[in-house]
């Protein structure tokens, strides 16, 4: 899971408080407007550490995540026995990359509150992108143990299993989320993954209730393209994949397989070429598609050309066996 799926599903639990401490007159007003009017009010009353932490929440939704830092560090010096402070300058400093920092000031906000789920949820989320997954395991336990049904902490205990390659565990522990939470499509989307390493059929039904729930979910949709092209089912697969661009012209993954069911099933070289060219378009690092693009200029005749693309290959990594194959086909 990457980085950003678990900080979007943490982060609103703090960002959001500062929705119910705004007037009604704000709610109309953009996170710019509002920010004016929190100056004002700084500029009046310098000393009322509250109006730091409701500045700093603004500055987090505009992703200025410095100004936060020194606005809740303010609060705090005016005020260290708030513990939503603490609570949320972890959040700041870990959407700085700051994990030193982030650990402190949740053991700070724990100090202050020692029942706080939201503290040992997003500690749990530090050990797990720290690797440290029993520590993260032991954080997530103490949500679960007050609340068996806490979905982020499962979600996360989940995802532990996954990447410490325990997947009974993980399964058992999404199949809880989905009939737990039946509108909660992360679950739906990850169960599907895992199922499609095992070509298992289930693979089918959660993918597809993860875009009923979201229909324009494209990891789900690129997993079960995925899973009819490894059943060699490529029609299916190719179906799916225009789907995915049409929702997003730019997702690269599918230009390339698209390309690679071009060459290698039906033999269609200038169609492949052509694929694969819009892949690199996409992004001029895909190694995989430049040398699968070699691979169709060779298998066209045009060697020069095929030369040319493993070189390109050759130039994002040295050591990429595929490419150092094919370069000494074509010299």
């Amino acid at each position: 899971m990457k980085k950003s799926i678990l900080f979007l599903i943490l982060m609103p639990l703090l960002v959001a408080v500062v929705g119910c401490k705004q007037s009604t007159a704000t709610d109309n007003m953009s996170n710019e407007e509002i920010l004016q009017v929190l100056d004002i009010k700084i500029h009046k009353h310098p000393k009322d550490d509250n109006l730091y932490y409701d500045r700093a929440n603004i500055y987090l939704k505009l992703n200025r995540v410095n100004e936060a830092i020194t606005d809740l560090t303010h609060a705090i010096s005016l005020n260290k026995k708030e513990y939503k402070y603490h609570l949320l300058l972890g959040d700041a400093y870990f959407a700085n990359g700051d994990v030193e920092h982030s650990y402190k000031s949740l053991q700070q906000a724990l100090e202050l509150k020692p029942d706080s789920q939201e503290a040992f949820l997003k500690l749990g989320e530090i050990a797990y992108y720290s690797r440290d997954y029993d520590r993260a395991m032991d954080n997530l336990g103490k949500v679960t143990a007050k609340d068996p049904q806490n979905r982020t902490a499962l979600f996360m205990k989940a995802f532990i299993y996954k990447e410490t390659g325990d997947t009974n565990n993980a399964v058992i522990l999404l199949r809880k989320v989905c009939d737990l939470y039946p509108d909660y499509e992360p679950a739906f989307e990850e169960l599907g993954m895992l199922y499609a390493t095992k070509r298992d059929p289930m693979t089918i039904e959660y993918l597809n209730t993860a875009l009923r729930i979201e229909p324009n979910n494209t990891n789900a949709l690129y997993g079960l393209a995925m899973y009819y092209q490894d059943l060699n089912q490529p029609d299916k697969a190719e179906e799916i994949y225009k789907q995915i661009l049409d929702i997003n012209s730019n997702h690269k993954e599918s230009w390339h397989n698209r390309g690679y069911i071009q060459m290698f099933t039906y033999g269609d070289y200038p169609e492949a070429i052509d694929h694969l060219t819009r892949a690199i378009q996409c992004d001029s690092t895909f190694i995989e598609a430049w040398t699968n693009r070699g691979c169709a200029y060779e298998l066209l005749g045009d060697k020069r050309r095929a030369h040319d693309d493993f070189m390109s290959a050759l130039m994002i990594d040295h050591t990429y066996q595929p490419a150092i194959d094919g370069l000494s086909r074509t010299k």
